[in-house]
């Protein structure tokens, strides 16, 4: 498997330089680069395409939120994973929506930050436990939202597939369940994605859940 690049955003040049350390000295990482503002992060990130972007979210000229955005619909392949002091819900939703692969607070011990690094740049979805007890406790609240009148421009068979994807389900599980081919069921993403404006599954997962589906 090939080594992950990651990109470091963050204003606070010791925490900056503490993490870049931790990662030159991690076998299969490699930091191609630094920002010390959102506006740096954005150019480097579209310029060096890393795998992973680790983000801060408070940042000078750019706020990492916006930074985020911007990124990932440029570069939807990217993995952002936001690296910040800040746990309320705002912030973690607004992060999601931004298309934020990640969450995890600067408390994280060096083994969490790694493994986030791992997981974000391999497509998955990682938030830090106590991020994630507030994820669950908001989509139980919102589950009996209703759903009827969500997503009009989906067609019977998207909102299906959307349902089974806010459940969590891969494409392949999903292509079973509904005797699709996983070609078939990888297009109905593709078609939900568009028509949702998200850049990938965990964005749709949010939006799809808030909604009262999965």
């Amino acid at each position: 498997m090939d080594g992950h690049r990651v990109l470091i955003a963050d204003d606070h040049d010791e925490f900056r330089r503490g993490l870049e350390a931790l990662l030159a000295a991690t076998p299969d990482v490699e930091v191609v680069g630094t920002a010390s503002d959102g506006a740096m992060a954005i150019a480097l990130a579209l310029d060096l395409q890393p795998d992973v972007v680790l983000m801060d979210l408070h940042m000078p000229r750019v706020n990492g939120i916006d930074a985020t955005a911007q990124i990932v619909a440029s570069s939807p392949h990217i993995g952002v994973l936001v690296l910040t002091m800040m746990e309320d819900e705002e912030s973690v939703f607004a992060a999601m929506r931004a298309g934020a692969r990640g969450y995890l607070l600067k408390g994280a011990r060096r083994g969490e930050i790694l493994r986030a690094v791992e997981a974000v740049g391999a497509g998955e979805v990682i938030f830090a436990p106590g991020v994630a007890d507030r994820v669950m406790d908001y989509f139980l609240g919102v589950r009996n939202r209703p759903v009827a009148d969500a997503f009009p421009d989906l067609t019977e068979r998207e909102r299906v597939v959307l349902g089974l994807i806010a459940e969590g389900k891969e494409n392949g599980e999903i292509a079973r369940q509904l005797g699709l081919s996983v070609k078939t069921v990888r297009n109905h993403a593709s078609n939900i994605f568009a028509k949702l404006q998200v850049a990938h599954r965990a964005q749709a997962i949010v939006k799809a859940r808030e909604a009262g589906l999965g």
